[in-house]
């Protein structure tokens, strides 16, 4: 059995702040971060009676590789649906995709309609959601509020927030359904408004929803930004911790963005994982801007 429960908290400076940092990206050397989280729920469930898991999303996604080590260590077919795959991907698969194969996934490129994506036989396959953005996602994510809980009340922490990047939300949004602490996010795919209905498929009362923060400017997905570059290098040279390049350092900005309406030196930043896409995003980064 993986054990996902119970990682550390670190105290870091940052920009001269104090930040603590959940340290979600050391829970497994193969399946940790909020998709450790969101999976969870696979681990304790008997799944003799499921022979397939067919997800879908991006080329590298994080979500990707973890259901892949999920599939691996039940010994599933794994089948996974994405739109796009570049000609330098497909000659030489690096990443959490070359990781994905390698733990035998069957990739399926070409537009795919998520609604209606075939089943052989819905009996024996589990459909899980791009993302994991998925009810059964609450059970792990539960574990992680509990554990912040017990933390806070352990150090006696006043006027703590916890912050962490949102892509579908579900992490944020099951967070604040299991802490009375205030849970702040960005929307790092789409804008606000795709980042409330995504909390809206989950959860239909807006009390229990996060706090979106406003970010300074809009960014693409997976568009390269020398911003973004230059706060991940920062983070990694200021406090020795290696973050995601796709979410992360829209999330450090977004903070510091909003410094006049936060205490920074009261946030417990979620580190959510994905660093093994760093691998790609890296390359790309370092081919457009180191000199």
């Amino acid at each position: 059995m993986i054990n996902i429960q119970n990682s550390p908290i670190d105290n870091i400076k940052f920009n001269n702040y104090t930040f603590l940092i959940k340290r979600d990206d050391l829970l497994h050397p193969d399946f940790n971060g909020n998709k450790a989280r969101k999976f969870y729920h696979y681990l304790t469930q008997n799944l003799t009676n499921i022979d397939t898991i067919i997800s879908y999303g991006s080329n590298q996604s994080n979500a990707m590789y973890s259901l892949s080590v999920l599939a691996k260590l039940y010994n599933l077919n794994f089948i996974y649906y994405t739109n796009h795959l570049p000609d330098f991907l497909k000659q030489n698969p690096i990443g959490n995709l070359k990781n994905s194969l390698d733990n035998g996934m069957q990739l399926i490129v070409g537009e795919y309609d998520k609604y209606n994506i075939n089943i052989p036989n819905p009996q024996t396959t589990l459909l899980i959601n791009e993302g994991g953005a998925i009810q059964e996602a609450s059970i792990g994510i539960k574990l992680l509020a509990n554990e912040i809980n017990n933390y806070v009340k352990q150090h006696n922490l006043k006027d703590i927030k916890i912050f962490l990047p949102s892509g579908t939300g579900t992490t944020a949004l099951f967070l604040q359904k299991y802490t009375n602490i205030e849970v702040l996010t960005c929307s790092c795919v789409g804008d606000d408004n795709y980042l409330q209905k995504q909390f809206l498929e989950l959860e239909k009362e807006k009390n229990n929803h996060p706090t979106i923060l406003p970010k300074e400017k809009k960014f693409h997905f997976g568009k390269l930004y020398r911003s973004n570059y230059n706060i991940w290098l920062q983070l990694k040279e200021q406090t020795n911790i290696e973050f995601d390049l796709l979410y992360d350092p829209i999330g450090w900005q977004t903070l510091f963005y909003n410094q006049d309406k936060i205490n920074l030196n009261n946030i417990l930043y979620i580190h959510q994982g994905g660093v093994k896409g760093n691998i790609t995003m890296l390359q790309r980064y370092q081919r457009k801007f180191d000199k």
